[in-house]
């Protein structure tokens, strides 16, 4: 095809011609270089979205024949991350021949298992129900995406009419079918009545456009998607204001913050009302006009067309009836309120699933929303996960896009709710979600470790993000808090943590870094006290300032975090889990430790009287006591181990041995054991153990509890 521009508005124009030169003609490295290209504008195409494919002849190991292979972004990919081994890769000519096989629509589903007969890659990845679409079509290469200004038009009442008129016979139309087999033979049967056409859109779903070369498929995708773009963008506003006009003003943001702060604890907690749900919270500027609007009643129960947004957030939102400045302090009262609302929602899902379930459903899964809508304030997602629950905030403001644009043109319209559920329902979706892992002991769970940029704080940190969870890495010192996100991000990605600046002794910072922790995951529910620091001096030499910087930092920050988090915990109402990492000298009578000794005595007893007062609210509190961890430590860094080698009458260098000399097991102590303990805790087999000490000191028997 001849290329007009490459310049545009609307998308991004990303083609790098030295880039793809030097891919020569491989075409299934152009593929993935293409795929990746649509895949980063997100105006093209959402996470997970959509598929990308090309056809190659290659030499069949079998026969040394020359076929014709398709390969195509396998089952559950992200075409913006696409790499070789997210391919499938397939027999073109086994494909199609399975057309002598299909036995009607109601069968198709049988298909999918007979895809496995065309493979010609034996390590490619599974192939997905939309291969059959991208192989009954003859084009070299072909983009299947899911971008909002073509569903807007396709979810528009009147898109066949428009895309007719806009396009002027050049884009082919496929009324609403699920996808499958059946689908890929009615876009082939769209082709033969119209061999010219450059793409072809799906009712209420998405756009399929092709071309010769991977360079013609992308250029052609983006001049489509740039004239759906083009075409709303000049008829906002001709029908009357967006969404029928703004119904209220939003918060200034601070404000909006803060009331989101207030209230995504107590939402989490209906949310997680079967299991533990990780929130995500946006106050984008897409969100508020459309939750600020008078059009908001109608739009928001009729829910979403396009199957990967619908199936990522549910059959319709929660809109929550709460005003957007009202106070929220009085937590009983705001859950009196709210508990209506979730039972209604609850309901209208159980009679969705009841009303349009069928002999072989799979059962009903949980009825809570995954999107909550506050006007005036924002949007609030949960779900098992922190990017599930981001990438479903993505996918409805890709569906508010839509209805948007639909609603500007023409009006919008959803899928109806027995195509919704074969979607949400399908058994091969139940069986795609049945072969993905099982979640993790502490899947679901918000964690704050004090000092986490480094040492024990940052070993419990790990070993928590790997069993699952989510952290709030936090530091007094900001360069050690930077590394360790940098760190963090680098090995666990970018949903797995978030940072605050924390002194434990300060009630303003703790405060902030909580308010850190809700905005980013919904709440906090596992508190570790593990901000320290040591001060070895003898009674004579101990000054007042001394006493009080231990005092301040262990028992007070022990006491105030813990203060903080609890009250998260008690809106949460899902219980938690407190850990204080102690010492073993609150059992031991050394020399020169007066001030530290004394201080971690109380942070033990501290412990037993939480614990004692939190059952009831079903929030445990346990202490680790550990000794002499010198491995990546601010206290050995300080004066400590001189201190400690002075008492003791030998060297720094000596410490470490010493230490592991006069324990039971002779063993030398690191964080990770720490961490280890921590987890121990909290991973699902001490559920009914609470106000206990774990030694984790190589067994010093002056410290055994007794």
């Amino acid at each position: 095809m001849s290329v007009t521009t490459t310049h545009f508005k609307h998308v991004s124009y990303l083609w790098d011609d030295t880039k793809a030169t030097e891919l020569g003609d491989d075409q299934v490295a152009l593929l993935i270089y293409r795929s990746n290209l649509l895949g980063a504008d997100l105006r093209l195409t959402n996470y997970g979205g959509g598929n990308t494919s090309c056809k190659v002849i290659d030499k069949d190991p079998l026969t040394g024949k020359e076929v014709e292979v398709m390969w195509i972004k396998g089952s559950g990919g992200d075409i913006g991350t696409l790499k070789k081994s997210g391919l499938a890769a397939l027999y073109v000519d086994r494909l199609r021949s399975l057309k002598n096989v299909y036995r009607g629509i109601e069968f198709e589903d049988e298909m999918v298992e007979l895809f496995n007969h065309s493979i010609f890659d034996l390590n490619s990845k599974a192939p997905s129900i939309d291969t059959p679409l991208h192989g009954f079509l003859p084009f070299k290469h072909i983009d299947h995406l899911h971008p909002d200004a073509a569903i807007a038009i396709a979810a528009a009442k009147d898109g066949k009419k428009i895309v007719e008129e806009l396009f002027e016979g050049t884009l082919g139309w496929v009324d609403w079918q699920r996808p499958g087999f059946d689908l890929g033979l009615q876009l082939k049967a769209c082709l033969d009545a119209s061999p010219n056409i450059r793409g072809i859109f799906l009712g209420s779903h998405g756009l399929f456009t092709w071309g010769d070369t991977a360079y013609d498929s992308y250029i052609n995708t983006l001049e489509v998607i740039e004239k759906c773009a083009d075409y709303l963008e000049k008829n906002y506003g001709k029908k009357g204001p967006i969404f029928g006009g703004q119904k209220i003003e939003s918060l200034p943001e601070a404000d909006r913050k803060k009331q989101a702060v207030a209230l995504a604890p107590i939402l989490r907690g209906f949310c997680s009302s079967n299991v533990r749900m990780i929130g995500h919270f946006t106050d984008d500027a897409r969100v508020l006009e459309y939750t600020n609007s008078n059009d908001l009643e109608r739009l928001a129960p009729m829910g979403t067309s396009c199957p990967d947004h619908f199936l990522r957030t549910k059959i319709s939102p929660l809109v929550l009836e709460l005003e957007a400045g009202e106070d929220l302090s009085d937590v009983e009262a705001i859950k009196a309120r709210l508990t209506p609302a979730f039972e209604a929602y609850r309901k209208m899902y159980e009679d969705y699933y009841n009303t349009c379930k069928h002999p072989n459903s799979p059962a009903i899964r949980d009825a809570n929303p995954v999107v909550i809508l506050y006007p005036g304030v924002g949007m609030f997602t949960f779900a098992k996960d922190k990017q599930t629950a981001r990438v479903a905030a993505e996918f409805y403001i890709n569906a508010i896009n839509v209805m948007k644009g639909a609603e500007a043109v023409s009006e919008y319209t959803s899928l109806p709710r027995q195509e919704a559920f074969d979607i949400e329902y399908w058994l091969l979706e139940e069986a795609k979600l049945s072969r993905m892992p099982k979640p993790k002991a502490l899947s679901g769970r918000i964690a704050l470790i004090t000092g986490s940029a480094g040492g024990i704080g940052k070993a419990i940190a790990k070993k928590f993000v790997e069993e699952g969870a989510v952290v709030i890495l936090n530091d007094m010192n900001l360069e050690r808090l930077e590394g360790a996100g940098d760190e963090f991000k680098a090995s666990f990605g970018k949903d797995s943590y978030a940072t605050a600046q924390l002194d434990v002794t300060n009630g303003a910072q703790i405060q902030e870094a909580i308010a850190t922790a809700i905005l980013a995951f919904g709440g906090v529910d596992l508190v570790v006290n593990n901000a320290g620091l040591s001060i070895s001096k003898t009674i004579a030499d101990h000054t007042e300032k001394d006493w009080d910087l231990l005092y301040n930092v262990l028992v007070k920050g022990q006491f105030l975090v813990t203060q903080a988090t609890v009250a998260v915990m008690k809106k949460q109402a899902i219980g938690g889990d407190v850990i204080n990492i102690v010492s073993k000298n609150a059992l031991v009578s050394g020399p020169n430790n007066a001030g530290y000794g004394s201080a971690k005595a109380a942070q033990l007893h501290l412990t037993r009287l939480n614990a004692a007062e939190l059952g009831a609210d079903s929030i445990r509190v346990n202490a680790v006591n550990p000794d002499a961890v010198i491995s990546d430590s601010n206290i050995w860094a300080g004066g400590w181990a001189e201190g400690r080698a002075k008492a003791y009458g030998i060297t720094v260098a000596e410490l470490p041995a010493y230490y592991a000399k006069r324990t039971l097991l002779n063993e030398v102590i690191l964080p990770i054991d720490i961490a280890n303990a921590c987890f121990a805790i909290t991973g699902g087999l001490l559920n009914k153990s609470t106000g206990n000490v774990i030694n984790v000191d190589g067994g010093v028997a002056a410290a055994f509890v007794r």
